[in-house]
């Protein structure tokens, strides 16, 4: 395995991140032990989850994701600090009401969201706590465009600052990032801190993978020069990177044939990207997924590539892949790509 440093921070986290968003769902907890035991096995040492989780998102099952890691570090309490552990506060949006009531990044919500993790992850500080979405109105989860419709950006992004800061010095928290983000929103936070002497943020958990490269903009440059580390989400874009849904497949117990309202990674212009970047990964002799997660290793501002399997196989596959290295060709035709299909799922 290789490692980062995360940030500016002391932390030091594998390249290779474990997903966990699907125990709880399509994963049992004894599954998701597997996971994590098999991860730690081949030196995966940071875990990501989110108070919200498991998804597709639902009452009956909030919450789960995290209760089934804890239920884990229960039964190893002497291997919690060996592990780097994120989770996430669910920002606003009225479909959560059932996880707070109307979630939202005041002090109060925020000690509540953080206490409900710590109590379901069975754990007294939480190694990385990150807000899951801004709270403000801005492009997110697929939004290229950007719309200005009011100066309003929810509660002043200071006090969520302070709120936050405030984990850090009851040792609640080790480190705070954001997730979702936009770059004005990062330098605020950036900026906030440096005058006001509060936390930095070390990482921001955004979605980056061959059909959405979106984070090159503003995003890497701030990533690279304010050292903020870029945990990558959906390296695979929701399985379209792994071959299985070629040729209009629809394998049976697959995340998009279960789940069809999940269509971020799913019309015909992203059909042909996925495929075109998949057919490439065979004139490599690598499985598609190994090409994408080995493209998203390379990206000197990922600190950490978070995958997520519903199978042993597929995290076996998944792992292994930090041991790939592409040849300069296949970056030099990943980039061909990448100006064919510039931004086919933002």
């Amino acid at each position: 395995m290789k490692y980062s440093i995360l940030g500016n921070s002391d932390l030091s986290i594998s390249k290779i991140g474990l997903g966990t968003m699907t125990f709880g769902e399509q994963n049992s907890e004894a599954e998701g032990h597997q996971q994590i035991n098999y991860a730690l096995s081949k030196g995966v040492n940071f875990i990501d989850t989110a108070e919200m989780y498991s998804v597709p998102a639902r009452p009956e099952t909030q919450g789960r994701t995290e209760e089934i890691i804890g239920s884990w570090i229960k039964k190893h309490k002497n291997l919690r600090d060996d592990i780097v552990l994120a989770t996430k506060a669910t920002g606003p949006n009225e479909y959560f009401d059932y996880i707070r009531s109307g979630p939202s990044y005041t002090a109060k919500q925020l000690k509540e969201a953080l206490h409900g993790s710590l109590r379901r992850l069975h754990t007294g500080y939480i190694d990385l706590y990150q807000l899951h979405w801004p709270e403000r109105k801005t492009n997110f989860f697929g939004k290229l465009g950007y719309t200005h419709e009011s100066d309003d950006v929810g509660n002043e992004l200071h006090e969520v600052l302070q709120t936050l800061s405030s984990f850090v010095k009851q040792g609640k928290v080790l480190h705070i990032g954001l997730s979702n983000e936009t770059p004005w929103g990062l330098m605020k936070f950036l900026e906030l801190a440096k005058t006001y002497n509060l936390e930095k943020v070390v990482s921001i958990q955004n979605p980056y993978n061959f059909l959405n490269r979106t984070f090159e903009v503003g995003l890497a440059e701030i990533s690279m020069r304010e050292k903020v580390g870029l945990l990558a989400y959906s390296p695979l874009a929701f399985g379209m990177l792994t071959g299985k849904y070629d040729n209009g497949k629809t394998p049976e117990n697959s995340r998009l044939t279960l789940f069809p309202k999940m269509k971020r990674y799913t019309n015909e212009y992203i059909n042909e990207a996925a495929q075109a970047y998949n057919n490439l990964a065979s004139e490599f002799n690598l499985t598609p997924a190994q090409f994408s997660l080995a493209f998203v290793n390379s990206r000197e501002f990922v600190a950490s590539n978070i995958i997520g399997a519903t199978t042993m196989e597929q995290l076996k596959e998944n792992i292994e892949s930090i041991d790939i290295t592409l040849p300069e060709e296949a970056l030099k035709k990943i980039e061909e790509l990448h100006d064919r299909f510039t931004y086919p799922a933002p």
